[in-house]
């Protein structure tokens, strides 16, 4: 369905078609039938262009070599033809078979008796066929590239709205990962001590009480924790390095005070070190803080009263760090229920893989668990120790089945090729050169080139051939005044053009009756002419010899 605006200018321009072709046909004095046929062609033709462009285009051509009124159909039909014929190939074959059946018809209806008059149709197909044909062209292009540009800038700010909620996702993912590692493992260390003093015999029913309340908000506060950390969680993980003043505290150097807290919980706790201590990247020394940190707590939580182990060894190329724990004494019986995110793990492994390290959790023989971590000294990447530059982020998924991995260049808002405007867009790229063949721009501006081209080289020639053509068909007065009746036919006829041109045909409209059996040769005069008439020197020949000159004037 077409808007109203597209259907007003529709109507409007079959008024005008069809208003050109009654005058054009009006100035040829056609007949009053031929005139109305020729108005409702011209303005039925105007919109069946957009339906039939390659049809409307070949008819009006065709037709307007013999119907002077459809002649101002011809550049409209080129150029809405340029415009929706789909393919460089087919609209040039079109155009081609245009131009040529323009010309071929144009020189059979005249038929010209000097090259001279072929020039001129071929120049005027070139202006009212092909030059249109390629405006439409560039018009459809640029029209096309601008909605690409507008479609893609739509997309880009699109992206940067992804990027920014990424961030905010990142962050908060940072934030989630923080609160279960660190104040997860406080409440647990609440809950093991309220636990410890609930089964004191020292302590009376109302303390005993108290305690049992203590237990259960630090049960509460872990459940709520859970459920933030749930909300605040969403599949992508941050690996940033700790702020410098948490740099003692998060890492190896904070597993004391980790064990010592456990100590303070009635927990007994066992720290081996073996091997010769070796510097550590920042992005290492935490992780081997997090393993000790997620060991303790699940041992903790899980196996509350069992003897832990934490042993640190430095081997030769990697920092182990292993936390296990014997099985529940049977003193202290099944272990209180506990809230478990079922996360710690999850981030801790790929914590460990983005450093290149890997991480190792199963049950022992004797009934107890072991948590290990093979940290290499320098993170995955080969930088110097410390880093210089923060691991990138990376999923919080396995690497075999990640399909949200960061690509290795910046996103686009993140001072990607895009943003800074060192490089095309490849969606753009990609839209331009998708149909290449129908909307080559290289191919149009040397289309365009060699159009502009044929016209100046055929204005040129046209220009050259014209004036050696009026150098055969006209004379001055002197020229027609030396020629003396009863001269020679042969003598005559040196000292006058042969007349042979295009601009001599037609003289003959209004000019005196010719002498019987005599033949004649008729040129323009170089005299000034009026608005309808032209003079003419005539020279009629009879037996060899120049029986009569005449000048008069002749209708155009």
């Amino acid at each position: 369905m077409w808007p109203p605006r597209r259907v007003v200018g529709e109507v409007l321009l079959s008024v005008a078609l069809a208003l050109a072709a009654v005058l054009a046909e009006v100035l040829s004095t056609s007949g009053t039938l031929r005139i109305v046929g020729v108005a409702l062609l011209a303005a039925f033709a105007g919109p069946l262009r957009r339906v039939l462009p390659a049809t409307v285009l070949l008819f009006s051509v065709a037709v307007s070599t013999a119907l002077p009124g459809l002649g101002l159909l011809v550049p409209v039909a080129a150029w809405s033809a340029g415009r929706r014929i789909a393919g460089v190939g087919r609209a040039a074959a079109v155009f081609a078979v245009a131009y040529l059946l323009g010309l071929v018809l144009s020189i059979v209806v005249e038929l010209p008796h000097s090259p001279t008059a072929w020039i001129f149709p071929a120049l005027a197909l070139l202006v009212f066929v092909v030059v249109p044909g390629l405006a439409g062209r560039y018009s459809a292009q640029r029209r096309t590239l601008v909605d690409t540009l507008r479609e893609y800038n739509a997309q880009m700010l699109r992206e940067r709205t992804m990027v920014a909620e990424q961030a905010r996702m990142r962050e908060r993912q940072r934030i989630a990962q923080d609160m279960h590692d660190s104040l997860g493992h406080q409440l647990v260390l609440m809950s093991v001590h309220s636990g410890a003093l609930e089964v004191d015999r020292e302590l009376t029913d109302h303390q005993r009480a108290a305690v049992r309340v203590l237990r259960e908000a630090s049960v509460a506060a872990m459940h709520e924790l859970r459920e933030v950390v749930g909300l605040l969680r969403d599949g992508t993980w941050s690996a940033e390095p700790a702020a410098e003043g948490e740099a003692a505290t998060r890492g190896v150097a904070g597993i004391d005070g980790l064990v010592a807290a456990s100590r303070a919980a009635g927990t007994e706790v066992e720290l081996r070190r073996t091997g010769t201590p070796c510097p550590l990247a920042s992005t290492v020394d935490h992780a081997a803080y997090r393993v000790a940190q997620e060991g303790l707590t699940n041992a903790h939580k899980h196996a509350p009263g069992a003897a832990i182990t934490v042993e640190l060894r430095y081997e030769p190329d990697s920092l182990i760090v292993e936390v296990a724990n014997g099985p529940v004494p049977a003193s202290t019986g099944a272990p209180h229920s506990v809230v478990s995110g079922g996360q710690g793990l999850t981030g801790l492994s790929e914590r460990t893989r983005l450093i290149g390290g890997m991480l190792h959790a199963s049950a022992t023989a004797a009934g107890g668990f072991r948590l290990a971590g093979v940290l290499p000294y320098a993170p995955a990447d080969g930088t110097a120790q410390p880093p210089a530059a923060p691991v990138p982020p990376a999923t919080f998924v396995d690497a075999t089945s990640d399909l949200r991995r960061q690509p290795p260049v910046p996103l686009i808002g993140q001072g990607g090729p895009v943003i800074d405007g060192h490089g095309l867009p490849k969606e753009l790229v990609k839209a331009m050169s998708k149909n290449r063949r129908s909307s080559g721009v290289a191919i149009g501006c040397g289309i365009a080139a060699l159009v502009v081209f044929l016209l100046l080289a055929g204005l040129g020639i046209a220009v050259w051939l014209m004036m050696d053509d009026i150098d055969k068909a006209m004379i001055d007065r002197e020229d027609y005044d030396a020629v003396r009746v009863g001269q020679s036919e042969a003598e005559v006829r040196d000292q006058l053009p042969d007349g042979k041109t295009f601009l001599t045909d037609d003289l003959d409209k209004g000019a005196p009756p010719e002498p019987a059996g005599a033949t004649c040769l008729t040129l323009l005069s170089s005299e000034p002419s009026t608005w309808s008439k032209d003079p003419v020197f005539r020279f009629c020949f009879k037996g060899g010899v120049l029986v009569e000159k005449r000048s008069f004037m002749v209708e155009t």
